[in-house]
C-alpha cells in the first residue's frame, strides 16, 4: 500500500470527491478505520455558512474518513468563486502558501497508513500564481489515480492526462471510469476502458455507475478498486 495517493480527473466535475469518499470508505471496510487520512489542499465554490467558508467536499471527506482533524489541516484554503484556485485566490485577495500545504500533509501523512489526496479539476489547473497541481503532486511524491468520464471524448482526455503525469515522472496507478451524471451506456461507453488501458498501458482500475448514494453495488466496487492498490 502506497503511503499517500492523489486523486486528480481529465476535468472538473467528473466525481473526484465521490471517488475518493468511496475510496477512502472502502480502506476503512479493509479493516483499517484509524488508517486512512484525507485531504483537500485548497476547494473553490464554498457555501457561506454563518459567516464561514464551508467546504462541501473536504468536509465529505472527513465524514468518509472519519478521522478527527481540524478542517484547516484537511483543507488549508478555502475560496468563495466557483473557479480555478489561482484564478479565484487573486480575485478574493488570498495567498495561498505553498509551506502550509506541505505541513498540513506531512501532518496527515505521519498519523495515519496512507493520506488520499484530492485536487481541484486536473493537472494543469493552476493553484495559486503560476504554481500547477502537477507541481504540488510532483512535491508530495505521490502517485496519482485519474478520474475520468465514459462517454465520447474521454480517451483524448484522459491519456493526455496520463502523459502529462508521466511527463512529470508522476506514476500512474490507474483509471477510475465514473458516472457523475446518469449515463446511457452506448458504444462508446463500452468500448472506451479497453482503449484506454491499451494505449494508455495503465488498469482501468474501475467502472463506477451513476448513483447518488453508495449502495452496496458500489461499495462493492470500490472495494475491487481499493485491494488492487
Amino acid at each position: 500500500m502506497h503511503k499517500g495517493i492523489f486523486i486528480t480527473g481529465t476535468d472538473t466535475g467528473v466525481g473526484k470527491t465521490f471517488v475518493a469518499a468511496g475510496l477512502v470508505a472502502a480502506l476503512k471496510q479493509m479493516g483499517h478505520p484509524a488508517t486512512c487520512g484525507v485531504m483537500k489542499p485548497v476547494e473553490t465554490g464554498c457555501r457561506i455558512e454563518k459567516g464561514k467558508l464551508m467546504p462541501v467536499d473536504a468536509i465529505k471527506l472527513i465524514e468518509a474518513s472519519d478521522i478527527n482533524e481540524p478542517l484547516d489541516i484537511v483543507n488549508p484554503y478555502r475560496l468563495m468563486l466557483p473557479l480555478a484556485p489561482a484564478v479565484a485566490a487573486e480575485l478574493e485577495g488570498v495567498i495561498i502558501q505553498k509551506k502550509k500545504i506541505f505541513s498540513a500533509y506531512r501532518r496527515l501523512s505521519s498519523k495515519y497508513d496512507i493520506t488520499v489526496v484530492e485536487g481541484s479539476g486536473g493537472l494543469m489547473a493552476p493553484l495559486y500564481k503560476d504554481y500547477l497541481f502537477i507541481d504540488l503532486i510532483s512535491k508530495l511524491k505521490l502517485p496519482v489515480i485519474i478520474v475520468s468520464r465514459p462517454g465520447l471524448g474521454t480517451i483524448n482526455h484522459t491519456l493526455l492526462t496520463i502523459n502529462a503525469a508521466r511527463d512529470r515522472g508522476l506514476a500512474v496507478l490507474g483509471v477510475i471510469v465514473n458516472c457523475a451524471v446518469k449515463t446511457k451506456m452506448g458504444l462508446p461507453e463500452k468500448t472506451n476502458p479497453q482503449v484506454i488501458e491499451r494505449l494508455g498501458k495503465v488498469p482501468v482500475l474501475g467502472i463506477v455507475p451513476f448513483s447518488k448514494t453508495f449502495t452496496p453495488q458500489l461499495k462493492r466496487i470500490f472495494l475491487k478498486i481499493a485491494e488492487a492498490l
